[in-house]
């Protein structure tokens, strides 16, 4: 039978930029295959039939690579920790392809861990089974969380012993592939400004335009005549709107207690979406200077520090789009940034507590001042709300509402009973206003809320089962049990 994974429409997009951009590779060859984990959704997503795709049809396209060229490995650089790096690039996996979904819209397909590139700097340019499967469980709960994010395709074991500082080792290897909207990074202009290449530049960024901001470049079009005002009216929108994508991501990230933990400008995408997430975290108790990555020192990527630093890269990204735009008015774009993460923040908030967004916001300065006082897990708050409600019904009086972590520590009284009046008022005014409200608080508090959220125990949990027994089980049944689509 043919295998459809390998006869798939890929487009030669970013290939049409110029070898200038990339390095074509060879992907590394493994001494066996065996899938792990597949994403059926993604898959639909694509146009495909899960039902027409085999275990040993990915194996076969993504731990064997079989007849697929060429792969590519993206040039860029980065500030990694505040210091410019300009030895970066692909190091341990490279671009596969990229296709149109079924809405039309290009995606990559990214490999992580499948060998070395000119970029591997010396590493194996392998993945730890464990590091595949802590991305898959992030990617997905994620996009269960509404975070703009990147997705995992699949993920294959590959049989080859690894050895890691931050792990027991040997440990065993894999490769993932990654869904991602694009793999062209923030590094990837500030590598065209360390070359001094303005034209490639321009290049890059119109390519971007195009391909991912097509109302900008519908309502900003570049005539024969006058390309030089219409390149900056375009590229000046472009940088507006990424401003509002990466603060929107920043307040996706804060409402669902996520620590990216390695927010370099090497990581940060130019569509404003979540990916190259490394020692990643979920919240526990509420604690704005917990950081994720412990090579973190300083805390600089802490938690509560995420929207300044992507303030901050937004800010450095100007410095190679200086060279085709004026300063002024990125900055004025720039400004426009904590407005446009508060409201959103705040609508994130309100969803995860099941309420409509129009409300007043004082519910949400109440939830964080309860969190903040009260020693319970961040996720699990939102669970017990939820389970709460779907129990027993929209409390008819304040009171019926119960502390709702069951056999957790008591909160404070004084701050629970703030909290939950002003919850239940606010949840009161909303049925009050729109009856249909009453089914639609507890939908909400179903769809924005996972019943466990993948703190470090739990991922721990699932990969020791993984890791002591083979036993995939208890992963498949916790990423059954998030509902992702």
């Amino acid at each position: 039978m043919i295998n459809s994974l390998l006869a798939l429409p890929f487009e030669p997009s970013i290939e049409g930029l110029g070898e200038e951009y990339w390095d074509v590779v060879d992907p590394a060859q493994f001494s066996s295959t065996e899938l792990r984990f597949r994403n059926n959704a993604l898959l639909r997503k694509l146009g495909i039939d899960p039902e027409t795709i085999s275990d040993q049809d990915f194996e076969s396209a993504y731990g064997r690579f079989e007849g697929r060229t060429p792969l590519l490995a993206l040039r860029y650089h980065g500030y990694q920790f505040g210091t410019y790096n300009p030895f970066l690039g692909d190091g341990r996996g490279f671009l596969y392809g990229q296709l149109r979904d079924r809405q039309g819209q290009l995606q990559d397909f990214g490999t992580k861990g499948s060998g070395t590139t000119p970029w591997s700097r010396g590493g194996d340019g392998r993945l730890t089974l464990k590091g595949g499967v802590r991305e898959v469980i992030a990617s997905e709960a994620l996009h269960r969380l509404g975070v703009s994010t990147s997705r995992t395709l699949s993920l294959v074991e590959t049989g080859e012993d690894l050895w890691r500082s931050d792990e027991p080792s040997p440990t065993r290897s894999s490769v993932m592939v990654r869904m991602a909207r694009t793999h062209l990074r923030f590094g990837t202009c500030e590598r065209l400004l360390h070359l001094r290449d303005a034209q490639g530049l321009e290049r890059l960024l119109r390519h971007v335009v195009a391909v991912y901001y097509p109302t900008i470049a519908a309502a900003n079009p570049i005539r024969e005549g006058e390309a030089d005002v219409a390149v900056e009216a375009q590229l000046l929108a472009f940088y507006a709107e990424l401003v509002e994508r990466v603060a929107r991501l920043a307040a996706e990230w804060m409402a669902a207690g996520f620590i990216h933990g390695v927010l370099n400008t090497d990581n940060m995408s130019l569509v404003g979406e979540s990916f190259d997430y490394g020692p990643f975290a979920f919240l526990d108790n509420w604690e704005p200077g917990f950081t994720a990555a412990y090579f973190d020192q300083t805390g600089l990527y802490a938690y509560g520090r995420q929207p300044v630093i992507c303030h901050e890269n937004l800010r450095l990204l100007q410095e190679p789009l200086a060279m085709l735009l004026p300063r002024q008015p990125m900055e004025q774009s720039l400004e426009t940034f904590a407005s446009t993460y508060h409201s959103h923040y705040r609508s994130c908030m309100q969803r995860r507590l099941g309420l409509p967004s129009h409300l007043a916001d004082d519910v949400v300065h109440k939830t964080i001042e309860l969190l903040a006082a009260w020693p319970i897990g961040y996720g699990a708050f939102f669970a017990g709300l939820s389970e709460q409600v779907e129990l027993n019904g929209l409390p008819e009086e304040p009171h019926d509402l119960l502390p709702v972590v069951v056999n957790g520590p008591e909160p404070s009284r004084d701050v629970w009973m703030s909290w939950r009046d002003s919850w239940w008022t606010q949840q009161r005014e909303a049925v009050s206003a729109e009856p249909a409200e009453a089914q639609a608080i507890p939908a909400r508090l179903q769809r924005w809320n996972l019943h466990t959220t993948p703190i470090r125990p739990v991922i721990e949990e699932l990969w020791e089962a993984i890791d002591q027994r083979d036993d995939w089980l208890p992963f498949q049944v916790w990423l059954k049990s998030i509902n992702v689509d």
